[in-house]
């Protein structure tokens, strides 16, 4: 079956938007088993949303995250450490992941507006980012607290989100480059 085909079933769905989002699901789960250790260890989760988005644009994108989070909420251990289950998502970091649907909502309204320009994704992923953060940050907060007590917003953000600041901001720079540069050999090969 050739993937460039557009057909569309009766749903009106287009067999490679299929195709496209499996497969960024896919994506999306082996590098969040990727795991960089360093002081806070940290997944290239972030990176192959990031990615993701940029390659398929905000509608494809958004859905290929929904479904990465489908799939582990449905028991398949494609979240970090090779877990899985709704229990995780519902949990104090569940937050952040569920947070990569508003990076995809932010992603797809702003290049909806403004185009697609590098100055355009870039600022709509890190307003994603920064969203992300806020949500994630406010659902562990209310998590933590049922669970362990209140905790404040400082100490929050130093256990969830400083660590992790250069190291999502760079893993924006190295998507946005990588999905640049896959784009690119894309469109020469379709010549």
């Amino acid at each position: 079956m050739d993937i460039n085909k557009k057909t569309t079933g009766k749903t009106g769905v287009k067999t490679v938007d299929l195709v496209y989002t499996a497969l960024s699901a896919v994506l999306i789960s082996v590098c969040s088993w990727i795991s960089i250790p360093t002081v806070v260890p940290f997944t290239m989760q972030t990176f192959a949303v990031f990615c993701v988005l940029s390659l398929l644009g905000g509608k494809r994108g958004t859905a290929a995250v929904a479904v990465y989070l489908a799939l582990g909420a449905a028991g398949i251990p494609v979240f970090a450490g090779f877990t899985s289950g709704i229990g995780i998502i519902f949990g104090e970091t569940g937050g952040y992941m569920v947070g990569f649907i508003l990076t995809g909502l932010i992603y797809w309204l702003a290049t909806s507006l403004f185009g697609k320009s590098l100055a355009v994704e870039a600022i709509s992923l890190a307003a994603g980012l920064v969203l992300c953060y806020a949500f994630g940050t406010a659902w562990f907060m209310l998590i933590y607290a049922r669970t362990s007590g209140p905790v404040g917003i400082w100490t929050a953000l130093s256990w969830c989100v400083f660590p992790f600041i250069i190291p999502d901001l760079a893993k924006l720079a190295l998507a946005l480059l990588t999905s640049r540069r896959i784009s690119a050999v894309i469109k020469q090969r379709q010549k």
